[in-house]
């Protein structure tokens, strides 16, 4: 969970709220789902949901950085 959430805030911070960005919205809802699982003590769940809230925050966190990198300069 806790890398889960790291994950998220990274993209966060690196802009991928900047805009729509359906990895970083697909991230905040399986933390939420983990979350919620969690409170149900379905642990197995819970593990799964946080590492896919982990994945689609890393894509995040990619997409983000790609966006702020510049353009190549043509030849």
């Amino acid at each position: 969970m806790s890398d889960a959430r790291q994950a998220i805030v990274a993209a966060a911070a690196a802009g991928a709220t900047r805009g729509p960005s359906p990895e970083y919205d697909a991230a905040q809802a399986a933390i939420a789902r983990a979350e919620a699982h969690l409170q149900a003590q379905e642990y197995a769940r819970a593990r799964l949901a946080a590492l896919q809230a982990k994945h689609h925050a890393a894509v995040a966190l990619a997409n983000a950085q790609h966006a702020e990198s510049p353009a190549p300069i043509p030849h």
